[in-house]
C-alpha cells in the first residue's frame, strides 16, 4: 500500500458519482490561529488517502507520529485494510499540546514504509473584533 496524499482539513464529504465515489475536502489547511491564547490542546483533522495496487495484500497498519523539533509529542496507529486496486482513507485526529505557538509534523507511513511529513502551525491568536 501506498500513502497518496495526507491533508489537514476541516471538512469532508463523500459522495457518489455513478460508480465512482468522490472526496469532497473543506479547509484544507497548514496553518490556523489559534482558539485561546496557549498553553492549549489542539486537535486538528489529518487525512491520509491511501492506495493498494493490483497483487498487494491489502492489509497495513497506518502510523501518524507528531514531531516538534524532531521529538515525538504524540503518535496514533491504526489498521488499514483496502481491496487490492482500490483507494481508502483514514481520519487521524491527534490532541497536541502547545505551549506556545509554532509547528508540529504530522509523519505518516504505512508498514515502516517511506513518510509522508505535514507541517501544521498554530499561529498566535486572533481577538474576534465586534
Amino acid at each position: 500500500m501506498q500513502i497518496l496524499a495526507a491533508l489537514f482539513i476541516e471538512g469532508m464529504d463523500l459522495k457518489t458519482v455513478g460508480a465512482a465515489t468522490h472526496i469532497d475536502l473543506t479547509g484544507v489547511q497548514f496553518s490556523a490561529p489559534a482558539p485561546s491564547e496557549p498553553p492549549l490542546t489542539w486537535a486538528p483533522h489529518l487525512i491520509v488517502i491511501v492506495h493498494a495496487p493490483e497483487g498487494d495484500p491489502g492489509f497495513g497498519a497506518l502510523e501518524v507520529v507528531y514531531r516538534r523539533d524532531g521529538e515525538q509529542i504524540a503518535r496514533n496507529v491504526q489498521p488499514l485494510q483496502v481491496e487490492p486496486g482500490k483507494f481508502s482513507y483514514r481520519l487521524v485526529r491527534g490532541e497536541i499540546d502547545f505551549e506556545t505557538y509554532g509547528s508540529v509534523q504530522a509523519h505518516c507511513r504505512i508498514d515502516q514504509g517511506p513518510e509522508t511529513v505535514v507541517p501544521y502551525t498554530l499561529l498566535p491568536f486572533v481577538t474576534p473584533s465586534d
